[in-house]
């Protein structure tokens, strides 16, 4: 099992993040730059990919680019091999790209259901089915899959997105078994209530995406509680050096993730509520 404790855990250590081009994804990358690792970044948005990249590199970290969409195989696969041309494999691989999308199950159209599978749930599986394969011959490395509280507690407005996060936390925790005789640490790292710019880009659909004022106040009620994506960053440092299998991160992402386990009956109360805090994360 690779170890990533210490002053100097991630230094030279190889890194890959999806969705490096804004909130979680690039506060990651900078605090792994900070950390010493060497980063691959990819984003489907190349302005906010180089203007990830620029803080990288302003840190004194090594970083590469590239421009692909994660839920494409060609990309995927074109990407893993600009990496293991250089590099055998990676230490860090940490799938974080994904997409929101907040509305009742009957009001929302298969279009939307296929695009978000697969960037949420495709793009994981591709992430790992790509570079995994290299990290077990290297024998070590740790993957982190972003999925989100909503793998926990599942609002009624939220059918697409919380089938694609409880996937992709499955998925992690089966991973989790089959990688641990080859030295590779797997964590679902879940964040809750956090302020980034997946909020403001959330889908609507139906009743709730007829309506601005809705999609206005969940927008608020992130922007007000402010927890921010650099804390996310440590949560996932966290998970690696610790090898956690599920890391929440905010208080609102703890308290859901304890009340699944021992407050089932309040979970299926919550899911029923119309909450704010519920459109993403």
């Amino acid at each position: 099992m690779t170890h990533f404790k210490g002053k100097d855990g991630f230094k030279n250590k190889v890194a890959l993040i999806t969705g490096a081009g804004s909130g979680i994804g690039q506060a990651t990358a900078l605090e792994l730059a900070r950390r010493g690792a060497q980063l691959w970044l990819t984003d489907i948005n190349a302005t906010g990919l180089e203007q990830t990249a620029e803080q990288v590199k302003a840190l004194g970290a090594q970083c590469q680019t590239f421009v692909g969409n994660v839920s494409s195989s060609t990309d995927m696969k074109k990407l893993a091999k600009a990496v293991h041309e250089q590099h055998p494999a990676l230490d860090i691989l940490i799938n974080n790209a994904g997409i929101g999308v907040a509305g009742r199950f009957v009001d929302t159209t298969l279009k939307t259901w296929n695009k978000v599978l697969d960037v949420n749930v495709k793009g994981v599986m591709l992430g790992c089915h790509v570079f995994a394969p290299n990290m077990i011959s290297q024998g070590g490395g740790h993957i982190v899959n972003v999925a989100s509280a909503a793998a926990f507690i599942a609002a009624k407005d939220m059918p697409v997105y919380a089938m694609s996060k409880y996937a992709v936390l499955g998925f992690s925790e089966a991973l989790r078994a089959d990688l641990y005789d080859h030295g590779i640490g797997v964590s679902a790292v879940c964040p809750g209530v956090i302020n980034t710019a997946i909020v403001a880009n959330t889908l609507f659909e139906g009743s709730v995406g007829n309506n601005d004022t809705v999609k206005n106040k969940v927008v608020e009620f992130y922007k007000k509680r402010n927890y921010t994506a650099d804390k996310v960053a440590l949560g996932i440092i966290d998970a690696i050096e610790h090898n956690l299998a599920v890391r929440p991160i905010s208080p609102e992402a703890w308290a859901m993730y304890l009340a699944k386990r021992w407050l089932p009956g309040v979970v299926d109360w919550v899911g029923r509520r119309d909450l704010p805090f519920m459109a993403a994360d």
